[in-house]
């Protein structure tokens, strides 16, 4: 249940697009309560589940979760397979939510480098839901934005070696256009939990004019008025994209 006081003080007429979320603080919630990090993970669900509801209750068209980046793979193997299992898990539980609620699922990163079992099931709810239009919600796995940038990078290479695409026709909205999050707008707001300030390789080309949240609460214990008191924050800044405050008047 969203709190009525922060609701009324939400303007529906200036919410942010698209949020983007790193989800950071499970193995630390986990380590506090004396359980193993993996518990850390199940009960993030829970924190999942909410923001989704209320993102999608409050209108928001794009929302964007960090749930595992490149250098993750570096974990102990143990946690990187309880990872996986909570993945798939989830997937077949939230499709039947997705299509009743019109999300449209997404993922982003390097799919190929998950086990095969949780790419077909990635795979299979982005086709069933690829006809929602309702909010997205976009998983981020397998992501870092250093190696998305130098993909892209390669892929307007070859292009250019081919004789398809002049150097010089190369833009930044071109180059968008080869990154994951091709079909995205960019982020209007980020909100990273568990009180780091960075942006730990997410989304690094999308972020430029992105409007930065940082929160102590840690990722499993953050709901639905979190996301309110991050939304309220936002709509308090004026977003001026180089301009001075008195052209952002004009405007």
């Amino acid at each position: 249940m969203l709190d009525p006081d922060l609701l009324m003080k939400i303007d529906k007429g200036k919410l942010p697009r698209h949020i983007a979320i790193v989800m950071d603080g499970n193995g630390r919630w986990a380590q506090r309560r004396v359980l193993p990090r993996h518990a850390g993970h199940r009960a993030g669900v829970m924190a999942v589940d909410d923001v989704v509801t209320t993102a999608r209750k409050l209108g928001i068209s794009c929302l964007t979760l960090y749930a595992l980046s490149t250098e993750n793979w570096s974990r102990p193997r143990q946690e990187i397979r309880a990872l996986m299992g909570i993945l798939r898990i989830y997937l077949r539980k939230e499709l039947r939510r997705m299509v009743r609620e019109n999300i449209r699922f997404n993922a982003i990163g390097r799919i190929h480098d998950l086990p095969n079992s949780v790419q077909g099931l990635l795979f299979e709810t982005m086709a069933q839901t690829s006809q929602n239009d309702g909010m997205t919600f976009t998983l981020a796995l397998s992501y870092g934005s250093r190696m998305e940038i130098i993909d892209a990078v390669q892929r307007l290479a070859h292009a250019v070696q081919r004789g398809e695409l002049h150097p010089e026709a190369i833009t930044p909205a071109l180059f968008s256009n080869f990154l994951y999050t091709v079909g995205l707008p960019d982020p209007d707001l980020l909100i990273r939990t568990g009180g780091e300030r960075r942006l730990s390789n997410f989304l690094l080309w999308q972020t430029s004019y992105t409007e930065l949240y940082f929160t102590e609460v840690l990722w499993p214990d953050f709901r639905g008025d979190d996301i309110l008191r991050s939304i309220i924050d936002y709509q308090q800044r004026e977003r001026r994209f180089g301009m001075t405050h008195e052209q952002v008047l004009r405007r």
